[in-house]
């Protein structure tokens, strides 16, 4: 696996696909698997690029806090080491303030996509969505918020898959509190600065980001759009993935025209 080094700390990632590079970046906690269902969508048209959040995965979990300027860091390193001069950025709650941040202060984006997360984390408590990867049944209790009860149900299966997958690569609790810390701390302000091409995809039934802080977030963006992803949670590209796949790359296809 390729391996970037950001200020002494090794940060992995995969790419698959050619074009230009559709670049995931994570929220706090989860490892890579939380994009398992949106990088075979766009590898092949486009290059798709999974990096380990620092704290995540393969990827070092150096003393926290962390801070998203330094995440902002991480990831132009890694498009700097695989060769990716701007990309179109995904990001997940977390790593929704990290790619917006990127727009804001770097000329390294081509577009945003930005999945269940805010302009500003100072209300956010990602509390719920956490569970240790040694304990099976606390990573099940913190899907609740994740995933809708309907999901869970019907897609037991999955829920079960996704529960091996967070015992492998998920963060552990010292390194999630730093990662965490980054929300708490963030705030973009202002955002007319921000002119990339930028979708904003929201499950409606998200408990812990709101729909309604995805919507302001659109609205304030100068090229943003709105996707509400009926009856879904904070992991809609989980459980709505044919619809956000969709819109995603419906978006990214859009670009060309």
């Amino acid at each position: 696996m390729p391996t970037a080094v950001s200020d002494g700390v090794n940060l992995f990632y995969d790419s698959d696909g050619d074009g230009e590079t559709v670049a995931f970046v994570g929220d706090a906690g989860y490892g890579a698997w939380q994009w398992g269902w949106q990088h075979a969508a766009v590898a092949g048209p486009y290059e798709s690029l999974v990096m380990d959040l620092r704290g995540s995965g393969r990827s070092d979990a150096p003393a926290g806090p962390y801070s998203v300027e330094t995440l902002v860091d991480d990831v132009v390193a890694v498009l700097r080491d695989a060769g990716v001069r701007k990309a179109h950025l995904v990001g997940l709650g977390l790593g929704g303030l990290v790619a917006l941040e990127t727009a804001r202060t770097t000329s390294r984006v081509r577009s945003l996509t930005l999945c269940n997360t805010a302009s500003s984390g100072a209300d956010v408590d990602p509390a719920p969505l956490y569970g240790a990867p040694d304990d099976p049944d606390a990573l099940r209790a913190s899907l609740v918020p994740a995933l809708s009860e309907e999901f869970r149900t019907e897609q037991s299966d999955v829920v079960d898959q996704i529960v091996d997958w967070r015992g492998m690569e998920d963060a552990a609790p010292d390194t999630w509190a730093a990662q965490t810390a980054a929300i708490a701390d963030y705030d973009a302000g202002p955002l007319y600065e921000v002119t990339v091409p930028t979708l904003v995809v929201h499950g409606s039934d998200d408990p812990v980001w709101p729909v309604e802080d995805g919507r302001a977030l659109a609205e304030e963006l100068p090229k943003g759009s709105f996707e509400e992803v009926a009856g879904a949670r904070h992991l809609a590209l989980v459980e709505r993935s044919r619809v956000v796949n969709d819109a995603l790359v419906s978006f990214l296809d859009s670009l060309d025209d």
